[in-house]
């Protein structure tokens, strides 16, 4: 389970449209380089490696170098705690519209008497 700063950092990086789309093509599996994660975009390589740095950051990536290459892999531990954090928060949700549901219509019903 992450501790909340962590849990933010993770929130904060899938905030942005550009890292989803890098976290989506390594969630493929094989490590890609900054190079092959910045071709789908029209930024400047410092701005993809801005990026990098926040996702590496949040820890939802492990860097590997390589001489002059880095590579970059998806570390799926991040994003199954801020799953889980998600699915107990809907559970909660989920459960208390039901109950105010059955209020209402409880508190209907008694109306109509």
């Amino acid at each position: 389970m992450q501790n909340a700063s962590s849990l933010d950092r993770t929130f904060h990086a899938l905030a942005d449209a550009t890292r989803r789309s890098m976290i989506q093509a390594l969630a493929r599996g094989e490590a890609r380089s900054a190079g092959e994660l910045g071709r789908q975009f029209r930024s400047a390589q410092p701005t993809i490696s801005k990026h990098l740095k926040v996702l590496e950051k949040a820890g939802l990536v492990e860097r590997a170098i390589d001489g002059r290459v880095h590579q970059f892999r998806l570390r799926r531990e991040p994003l199954q705690d801020a799953q889980g954090w998600i699915a107990r928060h809907q559970a909660f949700w989920t459960g208390a519209v039901e109950l105010l549901d059955r209020l209402l219509s409880e508190a209907a019903g008694d109306d109509r008497r």
